[in-house]
């Protein structure tokens, strides 16, 4: 059996796959019956507590005489606004990625020597194991850059003599080389499918122990390993926004799920890594940019606020785009009146069009997004407010640096790994019983029929 034959859907797999969705199939009405928190969330959408956590914190509403009123999103580090956390290191010019790390980490600010000591300690384990890209990442290419780094972290741990270890300095050994090798097994995987697949050159650069994740990933993915400033910074502010979100999304409490029945960090963060794939977790910034290079084909006047609109009114009808009805990049599971990750990116995603000259598609971004809110207000019924979310801006960020489209996912999961790494160590100094929610079986019992009378 040749690879086609090997991945073709044949008629049988359709004629077995009607059999799977007769006996599968549940009616929807049994969830409220049964009082299924579907999601595991309320029916106002709030997310049932099933954990907690000194990580961070996401608030988006607040209680008045016993009423929730919706607020502006606040998102904090353990314990220090995100605005406070950006402004903090952008003001002096620094890098804040590697300082958010050490935060999430260890719950505290570095000082000046402990930040330049944690740099040093990172950087020390930014180069892969020997030979690792030529005998593992360059033999197996795939577009799937996703599925590759969790593959080449699975691989990682057979090179690890102590991977099954779980006390928490060998995790947090673990944990801080795996922070550091992200950035090369992301590009690097990217550019063996760049080359074995798509035919072009093939360069593979040494990270620099000295930089920064943010340069770094600029350098290994450029053949001329040259970026400028403005775009490390953007880059790097992209990673701090990126790098933690609660103990509750899909990916992170994915890592809390897989920790608590024991296992070892490199199946830990493989788990995390194909929850995050998903395109209505970390896939959904690829998403925004298919919709809007789907915008630009179809709205031919950009600055044509009525034409903007009747093409977002044709998605929510589920006549353009993916027809889907989803109009990507807006909205989110918890805010509601604001995401402040996306109210911090904004004005840096403006600096960086202006260097680049994409001054046009940053005012069309703006217009889309307040376009959006009206749109989906108007012809969705819906308990709480929209706004965009940090994905409407990191897929045009991304574009903007040249980064190609199967990196924009996986450039999520080398900041993320900083959180899933958090909650790891946290779960671990917690745990007390294997994570396991009820399912209630309602199929009815029924006796052994032989084969023969079949």
């Amino acid at each position: 059996m040749n690879q086609q034959e090997f991945s073709a859907v044949t008629p049988e797999f359709e004629r077995l796959a009607k059999l799977c969705e007769s006996h599968d199939m549940i009616d929807p009405e049994l969830y409220t019956k049964y009082q299924v928190k579907r999601g595991l969330r309320d029916l106002d959408g709030k997310g049932v507590l099933t954990g907690l956590t000194e990580i961070s914190t996401i608030i988006s509403s607040e209680e008045v005489n016993g009423v929730t009123i919706p607020i502006d999103g606040q998102l904090y580090y353990r314990g220090i606004n995100i605005y406070d956390l950006v402004r903090g290191f952008t003001s002096e010019k620094r890098f804040g990625f590697e300082e958010t790390v050490y935060l999430l980490l260890f719950g505290e600010l570095p000082n000046k020597k402990e930040l330049a000591d944690f740099n040093t300690l990172l950087g020390s384990y930014r180069k892969l194991p020997h030979y690792f890209a030529r005998d593992i990442i360059l033999k197996t290419p795939t577009p799937d850059i996703m599925n590759a780094l969790a593959k080449n972290i699975l691989t990682l741990s057979s090179y690890d003599t102590n991977a099954m270890d779980v006390s928490i300095p060998n995790v947090l050994r673990q944990s801080i080389e795996l922070i550091a090798n992200f950035p090369a097994l992301a590009v690097y995987s990217y550019q063996a499918y760049r080359h074995y697949e798509l035919g072009k050159g093939l360069y593979i650069h040494k990270p620099k122990p000295e930089l920064s994740t943010a340069e770094n990933i600029l350098r290994l993915l450029r053949q001329d390993k040259s970026y400028t400033d403005t775009e490390a910074k953007v880059l790097d502010l992209a990673l701090v926004l990126h790098a933690e979100h609660g103990g509750g999304n899909n990916s992170t409490f994915t890592t809390h799920v897989v920790t608590s029945s024991g296992t070892d960090t490199y199946s830990s963060v493989a788990a995390s890594l194909c929850s995050l794939k998903g395109p209505k977790h970390g896939g959904a910034n690829v998403k925004v940019k298919r919709m809007f290079d789907d915008l630009k084909e179809h709205v031919r006047d950009w600055d044509d606020k009525d034409e903007i609109r009747q093409y977002l009114c044709d998605i929510l009808d589920k006549k353009a785009f993916d027809r889907s009805g989803l109009i990507y990049g807006m909205g989110h599971a918890v805010y509601s009146i604001s995401d402040p990750r996306a109210n911090v990116f904004q004005s840096f995603v403006g600096k960086l069009s202006e260097e680049k000259h994409k001054e046009k598609e940053y005012k069309l971004y703006m217009d889309v997004a307040e376009i959006a809110k009206e749109v989906i207000a108007d012809k969705r019924k819906i308990y709480k407010g929209v706004s965009p979310n940090v994905d409407f801006y990191s897929g045009f960020v991304y574009t903007m640096l040249d980064l190609p489209e199967e990196l924009f996912t996986p450039m999520f999961a080398v900041a993320r790994i900083a959180g899933w790494s958090a909650h790891r160590i946290e779960e671990l100094i917690n745990v007390n019983k294997i994570i396991r929610p009820a399912y209630k079986s309602i199929a009815e019992n029924r006796a052994y029929t032989p084969i023969a009378d079949r």
